[in-house]
């Protein structure tokens, strides 16, 4: 989905993965480095490119240390 900008806090955050469930590890410690990676995913108020906003799910990879990576929109509600 396109570029989008996160203008609340990510709420019911839940795992989805964790270590070797996630199908993209290795690519994921190639390019930002080794660490305990988790696949998580919440629901956040975002803006979108043409300005409008509205309520999504997020989906992110998460290490401690490294921070959240690779943020994208899975669902848009509304």
């Amino acid at each position: 989905m396109a570029n989008f900008k996160l203008v609340s806090q990510i709420r019911d955050i839940e795992t989805i993965a964790v270590g070797r469930a996630i199908r993209e590890l290795a690519q994921l410690n190639r390019r930002y480095g080794k660490g305990r990676w988790r696949k998580l995913k919440g629901i956040a108020e975002v803006e979108l490119d043409d300005g409008t906003i509205q309520t999504a799910e997020i989906h992110w990879y998460e290490a401690h240390s490294i921070g959240k990576r690779k943020m994208k929109i899975k669902t848009l509600f509304g």
